[in-house]
């Protein structure tokens, strides 16, 4: 095998510019941006007429190992990120055991460094269990600390539901804080009144109106004001509505905010008009919304009140997602389909190519402070999404890679596709085929 390789001609997407160039890859590093002359040790890549991005980078996953991987586990998920282009993810606390010790953290890395084709990040889980050991330890090195997910495990687990525990984790916390935002007493409330009147199977369309814009945003808004008062570093997980938007700034730059967001590709892409089509297979948590918030979460994105795009890729069995409402998992995969449905916007006319590589590549970078990752810069790792923007295919449950096994967007088709997703150098994935002689990085953080 050559030691390096040099893509040629391509069109970079990178740092608000798109320009033709060549990119010299040696040592899982990018060498040389610019006129490439190979030599014997070189293997070229023809890039003419297809663009690359830096790596995605997805800042929200739940691969469910170790405890669950009936569902899915780090390889078979990160198999799935790589067929999508994204090359690095950040795991939150919700497997078997929950994350909420160093030990069990450390244990998580030791068991990934085997099992990942993409780089991995893990967040510490936070609730009241935890909380003095969590402010008591110097978090400052981790990438977050996080109570995404734990409401599963047991009622309570969520921070926007526990004022004092979050005011007291936001005056003493050194780390980046990312909390699930919704009211759960409301959302009890909406759903013992639903309950009542359907019982048990109370139809999905109702879903965004029992996890409802109010508890969303009465939760958004007072996580904000806490953090304000403390100057705490809060991050908010996968919003969801339009109201909630305009409680961000977008007047400084992302290095200098202390409050930050996301949105998640389902968000942008379903809306409650998809559900007497797809049923539970949409039921996340917060749930889908309007086409009014859809096209929120879309206007905040492109104006930088929100930060990062993220997938919410939480995987269960078809058997798990089709009980009636109350029984059905909240979740679905969706990590193969991220960039696609991204690049699918910019078909649309909806969003530049520079904006998707800052919202999904630099940005997720720079809010985590990722050590050279994000950008195509020299002496960079390189990670690298190729993409052909003229090549449609149809989503099949054959071409989905995650564990479970299908999609929600199965039947759509894309008109463009990843074609090469490099890892550190290693080009671990080449138009439908992986090459699994390497194995991800765990992501360091920079001071």
């Amino acid at each position: 095998m050559k030691e390096k390789t040099v893509i040629r001609n391509i069109s970079l997407v990178n740092e608000g510019q798109v320009i033709v160039i060549d990119l010299l890859i040696g040592d899982g590093l990018i060498q040389k941006i610019g006129k490439v002359v190979p030599d014997s040790e070189t293997t070229e890549i023809d890039g003419t007429g297809k663009y690359v991005f830096p790596g995605i980078i997805d800042g929200q996953v739940h691969f469910r190992d170790p405890g669950l991987t009936h569902k899915a586990d780090l390889y078979t998920e990160s198999k799935a990120a790589v067929a999508g282009g994204v090359t690095s993810f950040i795991d939150m606390p919700n497997t078997v055991p929950n994350v909420l010790t160093r030990s069990i953290l450390n244990e998580k890395y030791q068991l990934t460094s085997g099992k990942s084709l993409a780089n991995y990040g893990f967040l510490l889980g936070v609730n009241g269990d935890n909380l003095d050991e969590v402010i008591n330890d110097d978090t400052s090195e981790l990438l977050a600390v996080s109570d995404d997910g734990l409401y599963f495990t047991k009622k309570g687990n969520l921070l926007a539901d526990n004022p004092q525990t979050m005011e007291k984790l936001f005056a003493n916390c050194r780390s980046l804080i990312t909390i699930h935002s919704e009211k759960e007493q409301l959302v009890e409330e909406n759903e013992h009144r639903y309950r009542d009147m359907y019982g048990e199977n109370v139809p999905i369309e109702f879903h965004p109106l029992i996890r409802s814009e109010r508890a969303c945003f009465e939760a958004t808004k007072r996580a904000i004001d806490l953090a304000n008062k403390h100057s705490a570093r809060l991050h908010i997980l996968h919003l969801t509505t339009e109201a909630e938007t305009h409680l961000f700034r977008n007047d400084i730059p992302l290095r200098e905010k202390n409050i930050t967001t996301e949105v998640s590709v389902h968000h942008l892409w379903f809306s409650d008009k998809d559900y007497s089509r797809l049923g539970t297979l949409i039921k996340w948590n917060p749930a889908i919304k309007t086409e009014k918030d859809k096209k929120g979460l879309l206007k905040a994105l492109l104006d930088d009140r929100i930060d990062i795009v993220t997938t919410d890729h939480a995987p269960h069995t078809l058997e798990e997602k089709q009980k009636p409402y109350f029984q059905a998992m909240s979740g679905a995969p969706i990590i193969q389909h991220a960039l696609p449905i991204m690049l699918e916007f910019y078909k649309q006319g909806l969003i530049s190519l520079e904006k998707i590589a800052e919202k999904m590549c630099h940005n997720p970078a720079t809010l985590y402070k990722l050590e050279k990752r994000g950008f195509v810069r020299e002496g960079y790792f390189a990670d690298l999404t190729i993409v052909d923007l003229e090549s449609s295919w149809t989503v099949e449950r054959e071409n989905c890679f995650a564990k479970c096994g299908w999609s929600p967007l199965e039947g759509t088709v894309f008109q463009t596709k990843v074609t090469h997703t490099f890892v550190n150098g290693h080009l671990v994935f080449e138009h439908g085929f992986f090459n699994e002689t390497r194995r991800g990085m765990p992501l360091s953080k920079l001071p």
